[in-house]
């Protein structure tokens, strides 16, 4: 805006300006009614009694929501989960993993040791695998390739296992051959 416009408008708006002063004692009371107010709030007793006990109890109800959000987030579905056949076929799997891992740790020595570390590893990526495969089952709401997918997983351990006690007793008979032969020369 330039002056002449600014001068306008101050000019236009000259009578409507509150030139009035207060009056002599309007600070006397201003203080006295300020002075009284804060004396009100002084003299009346704070509720604040509640707020700690309040926050408190706020806070223990965020906990216990998140902690029952995340165990029902936390429930993973596996095999025995969708229907009483599935819960055998995982019972009969688990039972023959644990019995061929019996079988191989009974077979345990210094020969053996790196092979049987080595299916180990192998054991525990599967194990991996199908925990990832439990989640997916759960998110796809049980879709069949998945439950395909989580039976070949057992059934590759149960493999891993076998292919494991078969190399021990390569070994073993490796071993006894060796032992014949260096008996006999």
């Amino acid at each position: 805006m330039n002056t002449d416009n600014l001068d306008t408008l101050f000019n236009n708006l000259q009578h409507d300006f509150d030139l009035e002063e207060p009056t002599v004692d309007h600070e006397k009371r201003f203080l006295k009614k300020l002075n009284k107010q804060t004396l009100a709030d002084t003299s009346k007793p704070k509720n604040n009694f509640w707020k700690p006990f309040l926050s408190i109890a706020a806070s223990l109800a965020i906990l216990v929501t998140v902690f029952v959000t995340t165990q029902q987030e936390g429930t993973v579905n596996d095999l025995a989960s969708i229907s009483p056949e599935m819960a055998e076929t995982q019972n009969f799997f688990t039972n023959a993993i644990a019995s061929e891992l019996t079988k191989i740790e009974q077979e345990s020595n210094p020969e053996t040791k790196l092979l049987i570390a080595d299916a180990m590893m192998q054991m525990q990526r599967l194990e991996k695998e199908y925990n990832d495969l439990k989640t997916d089952l759960s998110e796809s709401g049980e879709d069949k390739r998945v439950i395909y997918a989580m039976i070949s997983n057992f059934q590759n351990r149960i493999d891993i296992l076998q292919d494991t006690l078969t190399q021990i007793e390569n070994i073993k008979q490796l071993k006894n051959n060796t032992n014949e032969n260096s008996t006999t020369i």
